[in-house]
This record gives structure tokens, C-alpha cells and sequence, in this order.
């Protein structure tokens, strides 16, 4: 099952077929669909309908596929994957034999499966950070590809083709590194690459399409920098405008040049993205390129530190005919640091995507809740939230992030999936983390400009 519309991190910018049928181009799929049946002087309220696959902590990703080929979209988090359209029956794709103790309230000792998460008092580690899906061997059936912990071996699981059983496990990177990765047409050969760094050197991991069973090739883009595997903050996107995708770090970006012929060094363009905040691992999670203000030029989106706090937007901008920035944060510290009051810590994952229709993207993310257990980071136990922040952009040439909670008791992992997983042509939102694996099904009423104007969040005085 397959869709020929799909994200791209920059306008008009093609991915490949069967993502498309997960995460839609909804600028065009969505923009004209969603006001079907609205009369003049009606507004759309948004909502979430939230589904707990599990309470167990079994991956820190998800994504969604159709891997029994029913036309249902299905749910792929840790060694499972959930049948859609209700998600109540799981299927083992790999062995789950994680488990942890625990005392219950009479004392006794209890053994619960799936690593130590929310259910637990102490901090563990999936084996599962990330999880995308890809028909990688063109068979017709969707596989699930997932990177564990960073520097370890990441595989790909073949699609047995409705046969009961675990799916047949094959290497895809020996050093995956970076704690945000992406999974993504970066070259544009229209099939993803994995985007990350190894073994010190940026670059991106290309699997074998003509015999997918063999191990990927690594592409360095870098010198030898000594990139480390918990290196935090990678992105992709057009940043000077030539069309050609650009790698983003927290450091700068790395241009693409025209060949790629025996993988060139790309050019290195230094911009701090990710201040260093004493106290907290510098980085933040996934970056991307994407004209917020409207002025035809591509600014970066990203977090400022994913263990600690802070989203900003950096603005295009040329001196003496140079790109450089110009920062514009809208959420840190202190609630007073954004204009509706918001502050969470640990935004670990992000995802740019058209939410509501209305052409422009708008920022998806959350609290990766402990990330670094009960004690770690600052404020490891507040709520863990998730919102959307809707891109405005006002008439006086600025622009807002107007933040919309959706949930207060999932937050995010490493990963937040955002695609059309129940066929609305509406996008919904999938996470996997140390409070389990849900589902956020978007929901849009009609409503008069007086309850929508109710429904919006205020400005602070």
C-alpha cells in the first residue's frame, strides 16, 4: 500500500513512495480536504483522541506501516507490531524477552515485562531508539528498520509475508551514531539514507538496492572530527537555497555539493545551533530547514538542548553575502520566556509538518520523559507533555509558535511520528517511550468563531 504524495523537508522536495503512504505531503492532501462541510464563518477546532497500545517501555520510536497488507495502517514500537485500525493485537516480530522486577504494593516481587520505564523506579535503556518502515527488498510488503543504541549494530527485519514467526534479521550499519538520526532522501535519488554520524565522520548510510540483504555503505561528508555516538542534533533541509539538501548539525551545516562522485568532503559552514548550557549535554535533537517567515529563504527549527531546554527558530539571513543566522527563541527557561507560558524540559524529539491545513508547517514535539532516569536532567518527573505548536505568521512580518497541548502523560522518546494512520487524510501521532507506546488520533470539529476563540491558548499579560 503506497501513496505518491510524501514529506520533504523542503517545498516540492520528492521522497519515496511507501513513506508517503505514512507521513502526507498535508499541505496538499489536507489543506483542501479539511474544510469540507464548513459554511462561511465556521473554524476548525482540533483535537486528539489518545489510544495506550501498552504501558510497557519496550523502544523509544515507533512508526506506522501496513505489514499485513489489509489496508489498515499498523503500529511497528519495539519487538511488536499492532494490527491497526484498533491496535489491540500485537504481533512479535523479534524476541521480547526483556523483563524487569519490581515490589507490588504488598511487597511481594513482581516481574514485569519490557525494560525499566515509568513502571519502574530506576533508569534503563531500550534496545530500540528508532524505528522507521520501508519495503527494502521491493517485494510489495513493508519492512521495519531499527536503530538501537547509538554505536551498536542497527538491522532491518523482513516482511515473512504474512508467515507467523520472527522476521529474518539483516545487518544494515555496524556503527550507527548520533542519538537523532534521520531516515530520509538527503541525495535525492529518491530512496532514503540513514543520516547520522560513524566512527567520528558525518555522512549518511545507503543500503545495497540491487541485493538488500548485504550491509549498508557509509558515505563520509566529513573529516574525521571525532564525532562520539551520543552526539546530539542532526537535521536535513536546503539551506542556501540551490536545491540540493544540506546536512545540519549543531555546529553549522555541511553543503552539498553538485557530484557526489567518490563521496567528496562537503563544504563546512560553522553556526552554533546549540549554545552550551552548563550542566547539560550540548546538542539538540532533529534539526530542520524550512522558510518559517515567509521570505523565501530557509531558516532552521530545531531544539536547543534536548536534555535540557529551549526551541528556537534561526532566521536566513546574509552578511557581506554570507549566510548566518539570527536567533528567535520561543520557549527556555522560564514560562515568561515563551509569550503563552509554556516551558518543558528534555524536548528530545521533533517533527516539522502542516498539522492544520492551512499550507504552513508547524512544530511537533514534547518531554522525553527520564530521559536520564528519575534523577537526571532538569526536572526529570514534571508532566510529561506533547504539543503542537501552530506557525503563525503575522502581518507585521513576525511570526509565532502558539503552542496546543495535546497530551500531559506521554511526551515523546528519541522519536515522534507524525503520519495519516486510520486513512482521514487528518495527520496523527505515534511515540514510543518509557510510558509506553500510544496513538494520538487528530479529530476536527466545525465550531463558531466564539468557541474557537475560547479554545485558543492566551497570551501571557
Amino acid at each position: 500500500m503506497s501513496s505518491a504524495a510524501a514529506f520533504g523537508l523542503t517545498a516540492g522536495h520528492p521522497a519515496a513512495r511507501d513513506r508517503a503512504m505514512k507521513r502526507l505531503c498535508l499541505a496538499l492532501a489536507l489543506g483542501f480536504t479539511w474544510s469540507a462541510g464548513f459554511a462561511a464563518g465556521d473554524y476548525a477546532l482540533h483535537s486528539f483522541k489518545k489510544l495506550q497500545l501498552t504501558d510497557r517501555f519496550w523502544s523509544e520510536g515507533a512508526d506506522f506501516g501496513d505489514f499485513n497488507r489489509d489496508g489498515k495502517m499498523d503500529v511497528a514500537s519495539g519487538p511488536f507490531w499492532y494490527e491497526g485500525p484498533s491496535f489491540t493485537k500485537r504481533h512479535e516480530f523479534r524476541p521480547a524477552s526483556a523483563t524487569f522486577k519490581r515490589k507490588g504494593a504488598d511487597g511481594a516481587e513482581q516481574t514485569i515485562e519490557g525494560y525499566e520505564g515509568g513502571l519502574g523506579v530506576n533508569n534503563a535503556y531500550s534496545d530500540n531508539f528508532f524505528t522507521w518502515t520501508w519495503d527494502f527488498n521491493n517485494d510489495g510488503w513493508t519492512d521495519i528498520f531499527i536503530i538501537g543504541l547509538p554505536g551498536e549494530n542497527c538491522f532491518w527485519f523482513e516482511n515473512p509475508k504474512g508467515r507467523d514467526g520472527h522476521w529474518q534479521r539483516r545487518l544494515a550499519l555496524d556503527v550507527p551514531d548520533n542519538e537523532s538520526p534521520m531516515f530520509i532522501d538527503l541525495v535525492g535519488d529518491r530512496k532514503p539514507e540513514l543520516v547520522c554520524n560513524s566512527k567520528g565522520f558525518f555522512g549518511y548510510a545507503t543500503p545495497n538496492w540491487a541485493d538488500p540483504s548485504q550491509p549498508w555503505t557509509f558515505h563520509r561528508i566529513s573529516p574525521d572530527n571525532k564525532y562520539g555516538k551520543y552526539q546530539h542534533g542532526v537535521g536535513v533541509g536546503d539551506v542556501n537555497g540551490d536545491g540540493r539538501l544540506d546536512l545540519i548539525e549543531k555546529d553549522g551545516w555541511w553543503e552539498q555539493p553538485a557530484s557526489l562522485v567518490s563521496d567528496p568532503v562537503w563544504k563546512f559552514h560553522q553556526y552554533v545551533f546549540s549554545p552550551e548550557d552548563k550542566g547539560v549535554p550540548i546538542g539538540g535533537a532533529q534539526m530542520f530547514a524550512y522558510d518559517v517567515n515567509g521570505d523565501g529563504r530557509n531558516d532552521v527549527v530545531t531544539a536547543l538542548a534536548c536534555h535540557g531546554y529551549g526551541l528556537a527558530w534561526y532566521e536566513n539571513v546574509l552578511e557581506n553575502g554570507q549566510i548566518t543566522f539570527k536567533p528567535h527563541v520561543f520557549m527556555n527557561k522560564l514560562p515568561t520566556d515563551n509569550r503563552y507560558g509554556v516551558k518543558f524540559t528534555q524536548p528530545h524529539a521533533l517533527e516539522l509538518v502542516d498539522m492544520d491545513g492551512d499550507g504552513l508547517k508547524d512544530l511537533v514535539t514534547g518531554k522525553r520523559f527520564w530521559a536520564h532516569g528519575p534523577q537526571g536532567d532538569p526536572e526529570p518527573n514534571a508532566p510529561a507533555v506533547l504539543y503542537w505548536f501552530r506557525l503563525v505568521r503575522n502581518q507585521d512580518k513576525t511570526v509565532d509558535f502558539v503552542p496546543h497541548l495535546i497530551d500531559d502523560n506521554s511526551g515523546v522518546g528519541t522519536q515522534v511520528v507524525v503520519g495519516d494512520v486510520n486513512g482521514d487524510r487528518r495527520p496523527d501521532i505515534g511515540v514510543g517511550n518509557k510510558k509506553g507506546t500510544f496513538v494520538f488520533l487528530h479529530q476536527v470539529k466545525k465550531a463558531k468563531k466564539a468557541e474557537w476563540e475560547a479554545a485558543q491558548p492566551k497570551r501571557l499579560p
